[in-house]
């Protein structure tokens, strides 16, 4: 059986563990980054280091490629559609240009007639100044930005002339709702109709950052049941290929809302690494290469922990418990508020 070579863009912790699961698979993995430290390269069975708009490096990557994917989103939509007239980019460049700007993305998921929290676009301070309705909500900033970046929590209106903002960039303001909790679905698309779809996995932030994400969730059943259908209309509107992940929002008279659309494998999924038959990492290798798809099985339920900062100074070199499984991403430098690593552990 042919096995092609996967071309990963980004080499962070997620190509890290795309470039792992794919030799699982035996299928060779060629990492581009432009971060000459980038993790990923420990794994790979090649690094090329350039940046995302470097035409000859970009050339001399595709070259040696059958198909492309990426770990994150922010990549420069010109730079993965002209890859993509080269080499199948998957999943499709045109879906990442919508999930990268955080107005589209609303817009579209509200399209698909799925509920989301109330919000506005804000362009300048007149519209920031007459969005009173969408207050006490967190400004964010149209495009990049995440873990917390580019975002303003607003309480209440006598903060507006306090805020400093650039207004070369669009800003979108979302409404608060009476959060109770969060969730996210990992599902991977492999064509028409055809899923694998993890059970939700229960999210806690700290300081607008991912802490932790447990299996299962504590919800209710009928919530179970239309997260999964309503990540699944996503994934068919945007005839996905991959894995990916919604994140919802939850109130206290458990109304669901998606929150966000990640077109990659996501942090909250890390534990299916552990806790099931087949990670997120493989799944996603196996839709964009074309390989079998493989019935899901949760083996145990779970909690993941993200190690933020030094906090990874406190698992390097200890000794785990045997259902604990430490992850160290290698990075070259810790930083506050870095994600460093993760701690999986299972509940057996």
């Amino acid at each position: 059986m042919f096995k092609p070579v996967l071309g990963i863009i980004g080499g962070g912790q997620l190509g890290s563990m795309l470039s792992q699961a794919a030799k699982k698979l035996d299928i060779r993995t060629i990492v581009y980054c432009d971060d000459k430290d980038a993790p990923a390269q420990h794994y790979a069975d090649e690094f090329i280091f350039g940046e995302y708009d470097e035409i000859n490096k970009l050339k001399e990557f595709c070259y040696k490629v059958d198909i492309i994917t990426y770990e994150f989103e922010n990549i420069p939509f010109d730079t993965l559609q002209k890859l993509n007239d080269e080499k199948k980019v998957l999943p499709h460049p045109n879906i990442n240009k919508i999930i990268q700007h955080r107005l589209y993305e609303k817009d579209f998921i509200n399209k698909c007639n799925l509920r989301t929290t109330k919000y506005v676009h804000i362009k300048d301070q007149k519209d920031l100044e007459a969005s009173v309705d969408y207050i006490p909500g967190l400004l964010k900033t149209c495009t990049l930005g995440y873990d917390g970046k580019g975002q303003y929590k607003i309480e209440n209106v006598n903060q507006l002339p306090n805020l400093k903002l650039e207004f070369n960039k669009e800003y979108i303001l979302e409404k608060f709702i009476n959060l109770k909790s969060e969730i996210s679905v990992v599902l991977t698309r492999y064509g028409h109709q055809r899923y694998s779809i993890y059970d939700p996995i229960e999210n806690k932030h700290e300081d607008q950052i991912l802490k932790y994400s447990e299996i299962p969730a504590k919800v209710e059943n009928n919530i179970i049941d239309k997260s999964k259908e309503w990540a699944s209309i996503i994934a068919e509107e945007l005839d996905y290929v991959g894995t990916m992940c919604v994140e919802y929002f939850i109130d206290k008279n458990d109304n669901l809302y998606v929150n966000e659309i990640a077109p990659r494998v996501h942090n909250s999924g890390h534990l299916t690494i552990n806790a099931y038959n087949i990670s997120q990492f493989e799944s996603h290798i196996r839709a964009v290469c074309g390989m079998e798809k493989i019935k899901l099985s949760k083996l145990f339920d779970a909690k993941m922990i993200n190690l933020i900062g030094s906090d990874i100074n406190l698992y390097r070199g200890k000794k785990l418990n045997e259902n604990e499984f430490f992850f160290d991403y290698l990075k070259k430098d810790i930083k506050d508020k870095r994600k460093m690593g993760h701690l999986t552990i299972l509940k057996k």
